[in-house]
């Protein structure tokens, strides 16, 4: 499993554009949470234009596949990915949904 940061740059698009690219982005982290790669998602609250994915994926390279298709990557944003291992998972982790 994998821990994905996703930070925007400060000037990663004009003005113009942002909503736009925004709306890309929302489409492509829906399509791979409709397909179970991506599990958990959602902007930082403490932190503008940043947030987070936790992701499932057979390998590093299909991961940074999904990722090569992101309307951010690579020069919009800083991608920070972190393999992780999940010990334990709660039951009831989607009551914790829009928290």
């Amino acid at each position: 499993m994998y821990l994905i940061n996703i930070e925007l740059h400060p000037s990663a698009a004009p003005q113009a554009e942002q909503d736009e690219i925004l709306n890309q982005h929302r489409t492509w982290f829906a399509k791979h949470f409709e397909q179970g790669q991506f599990l958990i998602l959602g902007p930082f609250l403490d932190k503008a234009r940043a947030g987070v994915i936790i992701a499932q994926a057979e390998s590093r390279a299909e991961l940074d596949a999904i990722l090569a298709t992101d309307v951010y990557y690579p020069d919009l944003a800083h991608y920070e990915i972190r393999e992780f291992k999940a010990a334990m998972v709660a039951n009831h982790i989607q009551q914790f949904q829009s928290k």
